[in-house]
């Protein structure tokens, strides 16, 4: 256990100067709609490239729609908690600017922290109605993707049962918010699972998604995405 707190508190230290607004990926000239994704690591794309984070995939796969798309901004860093999301959107958005698309993905730290599902609730509530009052289009703008579990990676395959329970709690708190708020919830958990049979799911670090494990979220709810905007 005191290895996986070791392994886990070094990929934190190293990603403190996560970049938290992305703007430097190709985006159409006159771009029409824009995309606010918040969360944690697996929002900002930790131990991968910029062009594979899964927002970035997902706006690329919009463009190639013919939706003309800004790159999107990203408030996540690894680590961070609701509470810390929270702080992050503060500091981050001003109260006026509005977003085509919102995602929110989040929680994983708040599980593996050992904070009571009570909090993460509350808080969670918290960052729905900011992400709605961020979304041109109210709920119908935002989206929310599942945590992943990382109990099928070699940094969590030692506590597995434990983890995917917990990350099945989490996500029921997470997809019954979502419901309340009216808010679309697609479920990736199942493909991070896969993980356990396929390597090539799993980044450098042993503990995050690769570029293509993300691919292949983005291929599940793409569509869907899709729908929300309008040309």
């Amino acid at each position: 256990m005191k290895k996986l707190y070791v392994l886990l508190l070094s990929v934190i230290i190293s990603s403190c100067s996560s970049t938290l607004d992305v703007r430097n990926n190709p985006e159409p000239q006159s771009a029409e709609f824009s995309y606010l994704a918040l969360g944690d690591s697996y929002t900002i794309g930790e131990s991968v490239l910029e062009t594979e984070r899964w927002p970035v995939q997902l706006a690329e796969e919009l463009r190639k729609r013919n939706y003309k798309l800004a790159a999107p901004k990203i408030i996540a860093k690894t680590g961070w908690t609701t509470e810390d999301l929270l702080r992050g959107i503060e500091n981050e958005l001003d109260v006026q600017r509005d977003f085509d698309l919102v995602s929110i993905l989040i929680g994983v730290n708040n599980q593996y922290q050992g904070r009571s599902i009570s909090e993460y609730e509350e808080e969670l509530r918290r960052v729905f109605r900011k992400a709605i009052n961020h979304s041109k289009t109210g709920e119908k703008g935002v989206f929310a993707v599942s945590i992943p579990d990382y109990g099928y990676t070699p940094f969590g395959a030692s506590n597995q049962e434990k983890i995917s329970k917990e990350i099945d709690q989490f996500n029921a708190v997470f997809k019954k918010v979502a419901q309340d708020f009216n808010i679309e919830f697609y479920n990736i958990t199942p493909i991070s699972r896969e993980a356990g049979n396929n390597p090539d799911l799993i980044a450098s670090d042993g503990l995050h998604p690769s570029g293509l494990m993300y691919d292949r979220w983005v291929d599940y709810f793409v569509n869907q995405v899709a729908e929300k905007i309008t040309k």
